[in-house]
């Protein structure tokens, strides 16, 4: 069996941290360098299909719609939002990394359909939480996948994101009858009970890392 090499590396600003990109023929994995495991993997997204889908499938028929993906991971929110969304609907995709940008312009892009050649795309470099203050109404909906859910990895500073000023960052970003959709590995009650503190409606879902059925069992919160 062919081994996993090393074709990209970029560093998180701030951090010190390495991100690796690797590919083993046509499958890609991203890791922290140092690091057990992995973040991603291109055979593994069904969860970030199911982000995508989830958050934007109530935005179907409407018009003018516009939308925030926190985190370009690999692309599968960003192209499972874009399938979901209208014509004339904007996709906003915020990424920390440049390096993991050119990823998905380059040989990564292909996994996910390159979905950053869409004409609905606008890429927004720099940190989601800064983004999210400077936009107050600004979304339709919020999708944040970003470090590894609520109990991040890569990043300290992650953990303000998912504070409860954090999310009442993104509560205010939201437009009427908006939604904020958030990714993690697992479960975590107390961050269930963060959301519903600040008055959300909030539905938990779990969803599997490979369809149909298969893989580790992620969640998703739908807070409205």
């Amino acid at each position: 069996m062919a081994k996993f090499e090393v074709i990209g590396t970029a560093s998180i600003p701030g951090q010190g941290t390495e991100l690796r990109l690797l590919q083993r023929n046509d499958e890609f994995s991203i890791r922290i360098a140092g690091a057990p495991g992995e973040l991603m993997n291109t055979r593994l997204h069904g969860s970030e299909d199911a982000l995508g889908e989830l958050a934007c499938r109530p935005l179907a028929g409407r018009s003018g719609v516009r939308v925030l993906v926190g985190g370009l991971g690999m692309g599968f929110t960003l192209a499972a939002a874009l399938a979901a969304l209208g014509e004339d609907a904007e996709v906003v995709v915020a990424e920390l990394v440049p390096g993991v940008v050119e990823w998905n312009r380059g040989p990564l892009g292909a996994a996910a359909g390159y979905p950053l050649d869409d004409p609905r795309t606008r890429v927004s470099l720099g940190d989601v939480g800064e983004l999210l203050r400077s936009e107050p109404g600004g979304f339709d909906a919020i999708m944040l996948d970003v470090d590894n859910g609520p109990e991040g990895l890569t990043r300290r500073e992650n953990d303000r994101l998912y504070s409860p000023r954090g999310l009442a960052t993104s509560q205010e970003a939201l437009r009427p009858d908006g939604v904020l959709a958030v990714w993690s590995a697992g479960p975590d009650p107390a961050f269930t009970d963060r959301l519903q503190r600040l008055g959300l409606l909030v539905e938990e879902v779990t969803v599997r890392a490979h369809r149909p059925g298969k893989g580790a069992r992620h969640r998703i919160w739908l807070a409205s």
